[in-house]
């Protein structure tokens, strides 16, 4: 084999792994697709700030640079991840686009690279689950003249056209957007039918960061009754939602469009400029040739443990917890597998001898 472990994905949640696995003397290498480490974030909207206080945003080891109490943006979160990689000196393949991961001809896994092909023992994808927008099939019906983009490619408000602009979608990033533009001076409507609840930045003084830390919520498991309450309600952390609800119009769920106008659940229909759905995304393997995913393209897995030996997933939403796919919860998860890799690569205990 040419490598112990192959880790494809070189964000948070590959890098914390790496962290560890380095710490228990596990070869591995870390392929990422992206020029530089830290690119996933700095392609996101100029704006974006995170929910979580610096100082529950760190990975393993290594704390993050600031005011503990402040809330970093973007561009720091991709300084941070390239300054953790070259800090441990994490042994990252930048540039490497993983083409394929198939079971290999003698065990293991073979995996075709836009580099070059590997041999790998063990393949932990750490990549995927954020990377492939879903956008509504009507998108399609809408004219060429309304600008249309997903919240993954929307960057400022500059980028859009005219003063009508539609935003699909009620959680945390389409309430953040719609918020932006009408504060830019658009005619902002936000399709959202259902709104999460409405949680503070600060509560009682403290970050709501610091009470979910101190209540152990990051820590809840998706089979519990709460952690399958609140996975359910995806909750709105930060915007004043009754403030904006004052500055945009509210309208239903999109069930049409045609040229320049939108119809909506319950008849309401609309003209817009441009539209941006934040609408989320959907798991997307097609790199994968090894039957671990549903119909729908999802892992199957149970806390990142295939059926398939040596194949393992990490930063999927609520993998363990409530907390597996955010930046400073990610290393439970990761510490947790990279346990489990370690003592997989252990002699089995020798048998004892069969009297003759």
């Amino acid at each position: 084999m040419d490598l112990d472990t192959v880790i494809v994905g070189g964000g948070q949640a590959g890098l914390a792994l790496g962290h560890h696995l380095h710490r228990a003397g596990v070869p591995f290498a870390i392929l990422d697709a992206h020029d530089h480490v830290g690119d996933a974030w700095r392609q996101r909207w100029d704006s974006l700030t995170l929910f979580t206080p610096r100082r529950f945003s760190a990975l393993p080891g290594l704390p993050f640079p600031g005011d503990p109490d402040g809330h970093p943006g973007k561009d720091e979160v991709a300084d941070y991840l390239a300054r953790y990689a070259a800090h441990f000196a994490l042994p990252v393949r930048l540039g490497c686009r993983v083409t394929s991961v198939r079971p290999g001809p003698a065990g293991g896994f073979t995996v075709d690279t836009s580099t070059g092909t590997l041999q790998a023992r063990r393949v932990v994808v750490a990549a995927g689950a954020f990377h492939t927008p879903r956008i509504p099939d009507v998108a399609r019906k809408l004219a060429p003249r309304v600008a249309q983009v997903h919240s993954a490619r929307y960057r400022r408000p500059g980028q859009l056209p005219g003063h009508d602009v539609l935003v699909v979608g009620g959680g945390n990033t389409g309430v953040q957007i719609a918020a932006e533009l009408a504060d830019d001076g658009r005619r902002v409507a936000l399709a959202a039918p259902t709104l999460g609840p409405v949680l503070p930045q600060c509560w009682l003084g403290r970050d709501i960061f610091w009470w979910f830390s101190r209540s152990g919520t990051m820590r809840l498991s998706p089979q519990s009754r709460l952690g399958r309450r609140i996975a359910a309600q995806n909750p709105i952390i930060g915007t004043d939602v009754a403030g904006l609800l004052r500055r945009v119009d509210r309208v239903g769920r999109v069930v049409d469009a045609e040229g320049d106008h939108v119809r909506f659940a319950g008849g309401g229909r609309r003209r817009v400029d441009a539209v941006v759905w934040a609408t989320g995304f959907r798991a997307h393997y097609p790199w994968l040739q090894v039957p671990v995913l549903d119909p729908s393209g999802a892992p199957v897995q149970r806390e990142g443990v295939t059926d398939w030996p040596g194949l393992y997933f990490l930063g999927l939403p609520w993998q363990r917890a409530r907390g597996s796919a955010v930046l400073g919860w990610v290393g439970r998860d990761a510490e947790v597998l990279a346990a489990r890799l370690a003592e997989d690569r252990r002699p089995a205990p020798a048998r004892p001898a069969v009297p003759a």
